[in-house]
């Protein structure tokens, strides 16, 4: 795959973007925001996007799906961090959907996953137990009950958990927090006895649940993967997770670069276009340059999975990396240079600037996928 758009990936993203300014302007996040929405999205909206084959885009045919790849679900990602749609991609596609389209067996697939191509079931992926990310910092556990398995333990800031109808569980099964063995995936029916759900409200406007689980019950059957082993799995959900909220952040940050660029050109000071300043113009050319930077990184990551190439968790941090110095550069720049009005709720920079610092520390910022990706690449 290149680094630039083939002729029906444009297309995608032109179909894409209509679709979006048409049915999701920024006034329905600030509604669904301020109203304090049940959902926190709209469901009829998800269900028409399962009907265009935008949530199916990585499932194959068997499935319901596209069987297609990283570089068309991102343009259609892209999208949505223009738009700032808080519809659940990452829990039910990236995260949840992955998790059971790589470790799930074949019964287990074909009995969830059609559902979530139209949109008609929702996904969750219940692993983060503190603060910072850290995928083996697991003490939830899981032991053998029966001809099955209890689940207890507690998971914070679960994308869409709230309005999951099944969560997949990260839990121990052996070992102690914070090693890469002994862990196990489970998939758990959110209605399930003694799961106990408390919404939290994000920054961002995203959608999460803080999720209890006492002894609850599941079924070998419905186990991801291998007992103890479950990091092969996770491993490999994490790095396609990244690789497309990095997607969704380029889209987020090339909106609030545009709106800054508009502002400069037309926001007088003194009588002059403020875009003349040559301070302004230094640093404007600078997000610019970083930000094509960070889409040539975006690009490859995608590339590295379609093409089946041996480098995906490398691309992964490099691409996240850059993405959340980038997200921080370009949207503490927007709401500087829009002055006063930026640091204000009236002006929809700033809500751009708070979706790109909850995505630069979802599943892990920076600072984290630099000293993986020395370690990956052996120093």
């Amino acid at each position: 795959m290149g680094l630039i758009l083939s002729e029906d990936q444009l297309i995608l993203r032109d179909m894409a973007k209509n679709f979006f300014d048409e049915k999701s302007p920024m006034e329905r996040m600030r509604t669904l925001r301020d109203t304090n929405d049940d959902t926190g999205f709209t469901r009829e909206l998800w269900k028409e996007m399962g009907e265009l084959g935008w949530i199916s885009i990585l499932l194959p045919e068997a499935l319901g799906g596209a069987d297609m790849g990283y570089g068309e679900l991102g343009v259609v990602l892209s999208e949505c961090g223009r738009a700032l749609a808080p519809e659940p991609f990452m829990s039910t596609v990236l995260l949840g959907g992955n998790a059971i389209l790589l470790g799930g067996s074949e019964p287990l697939q074909k009995d969830l996953l059609p559902d979530v191509s139209t949109g008609d079931r929702i996904l969750a992926m219940a692993f983060q137990e503190q603060g910072r990310f850290a995928p083996y910092a697991v003490e939830t556990r899981a032991t053998k009950d029966g001809g099955g398995f209890k689940i207890r333990g507690e998971k914070l800031f679960v994308l869409d958990g709230h309005v999951a109808n099944q969560i997949v569980v990260v839990a121990r099964t052996s070992g102690s927090s914070g090693e890469r063995d002994g862990l196990s995936l489970f998939v758990v029916d959110a209605n399930s006895a003694g799961v106990e759900v408390q919404r939290t409200q994000m920054l961002d406007g995203r959608n999460a649940a803080r999720i209890r689980f006492e002894d609850t019950a599941v079924d070998a059957g419905r186990v991801l993967g291998e007992i103890d082993a479950g990091a092969d799995v996770l491993d490999a959900v994490f790095d396609r997770a990244t690789i497309g909220l990095c997607a969704e952040m380029l889209g987020t940050f090339e909106e609030a670069f545009e709106r800054t660029l508009e502002y400069l050109k037309n926001r007088e000071q003194f009588g002059v276009k403020i875009g003349t300043f040559q301070a302004l113009r230094h640093r404007a050319s600078e997000m610019y340059g970083e930000l094509e930077f960070a889409r040539s990184v975006v690009r490859d990551a995608q590339s590295s999975i379609d093409d089946g190439r041996d480098d995906v968790a490398q691309m992964a941090s490099a691409a996240k990396a850059r993405c959340s110095d980038v997200g921080n550069l370009i949207g503490g720049e927007a709401v500087q240079m829009h002055g006063g009005i930026g640091m204000t709720d009236e002006e929809d920079v700033g809500l751009f600037f708070k979706r790109l610092k909850a995505a630069e520390l979802t599943l892990g910022d920076a600072i984290y996928h630099r000293n993986r990706y020395a370690s990956l690449r052996g120093y």
